[in-house]
């Protein structure tokens, strides 16, 4: 496979649009797994074009880091990559906890409603439980409380690690859907701790503590041998 520059702005409907979606549909539902082999001439076969553009799909995947290319070997879809997975969690942690207490001062009343509203949401998909819509959902609510943050460098920071986190997981609640029941509990703590006025030091904290205990309960249940280090839940003083 001829390793060209890929274009990032392909026209909307174009046929490789179209195959960059289909391909990267199948690897988010997972009919394509991690290490599948993509080969070019049968995935354009199956859509009815040439090569070409299901070659200019394949390099935009690559460079999302959905798909790896070899040498020799060819495309695959790429490996999930734990560690970071786990680095993207952390930050994360860190960044939106700070966002969070950062904008808890300058919520309104509305905005406060919204994020109670979505987490009934949450609460009422726990029966019927679907992975993704949660997670959409779940990132509504954390952003109905972060995106208020004075700080535009930090909430641009946040913004990306969240694009980073879709890239590397469809949604963490397919793997530990029991972590789900507890989330929402904790969203409605840090929601009355935000309506109630509470050092932001106890905001930031309860948002920070919250993302790592996701992260815990998916190292658990995805390395039970492995001991999950403290650092993963260690608090830390971001917001003084």
């Amino acid at each position: 496979m001829a390793r060209e520059p890929v274009s990032q702005d392909a026209p909307a409907g174009s046929k490789s649009q179209r195959a960059y979606h289909w391909i990267k549909e199948r690897i988010a539902r997972e009919e394509l797994a991690p290490g599948y082999r993509l080969v070019l001439g049968s995935i354009a076969d199956e859509l009815g074009m040439s090569v070409v553009p299901v070659r200019e799909a394949i390099r935009r995947l690559e460079a999302e880091s959905l798909v790896t290319f070899e040498r020799n070997v060819g495309a695959r879809v790429a490996m999930i990559d734990d560690s970071q997975y786990r680095h993207s969690m952390e930050t994360l942690a860190i960044l939106e906890g700070a966002a969070t207490a950062l904008a808890a001062r300058h919520l309104s009343v509305d905005d406060v409603r919204r994020a109670r509203l979505l987490n009934r949401r949450l609460v009422e998909l726990l029966d019927d439980f679907d992975p993704r819509l949660f997670t959409s959902l779940n990132q509504q609510f954390h952003s109905a409380l972060f995106t208020s943050c004075p700080n535009p460098h930090l909430l641009a920071l946040v913004e990306a690690e969240w694009v980073r986190l879709g890239h590397l997981r469809d949604s963490t609640f397919s793997f530990v859907p029991g972590r789900a029941r507890e989330s929402v509990r904790e969203h409605e703590s840090i929601v009355d701790l935000v309506e109630a006025g509470a050092p932001l030091a106890d905001i930031e904290r309860a948002a920070r503590s919250h993302r790592s205990a996701t992260l815990t309960a998916y190292l658990s249940h995805e390395h039970p041998e492995a001991p999950v280090d403290a650092d993963v839940t260690r608090d830390r003083e971001v917001i003084r």
